[in-house]
């Protein structure tokens, strides 16, 4: 819980930001350019989620750092790709 007692539940949280992803995603008009970065940013926003579950069934504590720290880079992966999806797509915000 947090400060102002709602639940901060990160599981749910990634997994409605990969569907989120998978929406926005299946709005964008594709062709041979659009299509590898539509891809690669599906792959690395439903990744969190992925890595996130695997990281709450770790074995041990320097397993879940490690699965942890997995997730920031897909998040950072992410962001990097949410931008190249931009710049191909000005009409998308």
């Amino acid at each position: 819980m947090t400060q102002t007692g709602k639940k901060y539940d990160l599981e749910e949280r990634t997994a409605k930001f990969g569907e989120s992803v998978i929406v926005l995603c299946r709005k964008v008009r594709q062709d041979n350019i659009i299509s590898p970065i539509v891809n690669q940013l599906v792959r690395a926003a439903t990744s969190v989620g992925a890595n996130y579950m695997e990281a709450n069934g770790a074995s041990s504590r320097k397993d879940f750092i490690n699965k942890i720290f997995i997730c920031k880079k897909e998040i950072q992966e992410t962001k990097h790709w949410l931008r190249m999806l931009k710049s191909s797509q000005p009409a998308i915000d």
